[in-house]
């Protein structure tokens, strides 16, 4: 299935499609810059209490 935009026309003359042609692929698109393109975020929200580090939590598992 297809879908278009526009009625499709066929000029008859080859300059009219010239025109045409020119209309629709004569410029590039907009630049878009890499810095654009991505988004950075965490996946997850921190969790402050997970990652609290003890240093002397290995005294109290292996020595206690």
């Amino acid at each position: 299935m297809t879908h278009r935009t526009e009625a499709r026309t066929t000029p008859r003359d080859p300059a009219d499609a010239a025109v045409l042609r020119r209309d629709r692929f004569g410029s590039l698109p907009e630049r878009i810059r890499p810095e654009d393109t991505v988004e950075t975020r965490p996946a997850t929200a921190p969790d402050p209490a997970r990652d609290t580090y003890n240093p002397d939590e290995w005294l109290i598992r292996y020595c206690g």
